[in-house]
């Protein structure tokens, strides 16, 4: 589980810290920032995968993605009694993402690099925009203190508490890699190994296509699937895996609440490719996925997800 998740000056989102439970909704007006949350969310799981920087650039760079406001708001602001307006910026700009888990806590904060060269050459590298990894920290409990950081890592230097005293692991980490990635060793910086391995199980569902060519409408190899795909692709068999090995009486229920008297079946072709067979109370042969409505399909897709989580976290 995850206790919290904070972001800092991203895109509407100023100073974000927001405790979690087993179950979170997020509701408000139009514009009010529910889409950047999410953002945020998968942009820090982008961390662990090595795609962050690319997920950046995908985003119109790093400068597009800060906080769009003034550096400072004041109470009149905040209450409308006074015009938003903004003052040259004091500080460096950072980007900040980080969460507490069940053990271990992790935050990153990225910044623009200071205008250079490439080696031997006088012209202005062409890369003066990809954004840094200024400082990512791994600490132990709720709060990250000084006696509580395990691994801080500032600019290319990492290290790594030993003890009461603090060890050089890496002194020249790349600008744009984190330590999630560039770190691997288990024994030696067990800290890194796990937060990378509970960010890695986080799911994100929201991409799921529906459309007369999705994939998810084409028959696919089976193979035991106990966590749902981000895509869905694999949903028959995570559907089978769950009358198989999980909550079947949960399956079946769901599919009765919202579709009274049609339940499922699931068949194998002569390639283990696995079909959905829909059967709808009047109809006299079962529907296919292909055959099956958008509502339908995604009410199938999130069933799965839900029902092949367990206790991992996963974001709609």
């Amino acid at each position: 589980m995850i206790n919290a998740f904070a972001v800092s000056n991203y895109r509407s989102l100023k100073n974000v810290v927001s405790p979690l439970s087993g179950l979170n909704v997020v509701t408000g007006p139009n514009g009010c920032g529910k889409s950047n949350l999410y953002k945020s969310l998968r942009l820090l799981a982008d961390t662990a995968k090595g795609n962050l920087i690319a997920s950046i650039a995908q985003e119109g760079g790093l400068d597009y993605t800060f906080w769009a406001g003034p550096e400072k708001l004041t109470n009149s602001m905040r209450d409308g009694a006074a015009p938003i307006e903004g003052t040259a910026k004091k500080s460096n700009t950072r980007l900040r993402l980080g969460f507490v888990g069940k053990e271990f806590g992790y935050a990153i904060s990225l910044g623009m690099p200071a205008p250079q060269g490439f080696a031997g050459h006088r012209d202005p590298s062409m890369f003066q925009f990809d954004p840094e990894i200024k400082r990512e920290c791994i600490w132990a409990g709720d709060v990250c203190r000084p006696s509580s950081c395990l691994i801080d890592r500032v600019g290319p230097v990492v290290k790594v508490r030993s003890g009461r005293k603090w060890e050089v692991y890496n002194a020249h980490l790349n600008s744009y890699e984190s330590i999630l990635n560039e770190i691997s060793d288990p024994v030696a910086v067990p800290e890194v190994h796990a937060v990378r391995q509970t960010i890695r199980h986080w799911r994100f569902y929201d991409q799921f296509r529906t459309d007369p060519q999705s994939i998810i409408r084409t028959p696919q190899i089976g193979t035991r699937t106990p966590v749902l795909d981000h895509d869905g692709h694999s949903l028959v068999a995570a559907l089978r895996t769950i009358h198989e090995i999980g909550d079947r009486e949960a399956l079946y229920g769901a599919i009765e609440d919202a579709f009274p008297g049609s339940t499922i079946n699931f068949e194998a072709d002569a390639s283990n490719r696995f079909v959905l067979q829909f059967l709808q109370e009047g109809l006299l042969r079962p529907l296919n996925q292909s055959e099956l409505s958008d509502g339908t399909l995604r009410y199938l897709l999130l069933v799965a997800a839900l029902l092949t989580q367990g206790r991992l976290p996963c974001w709609y």
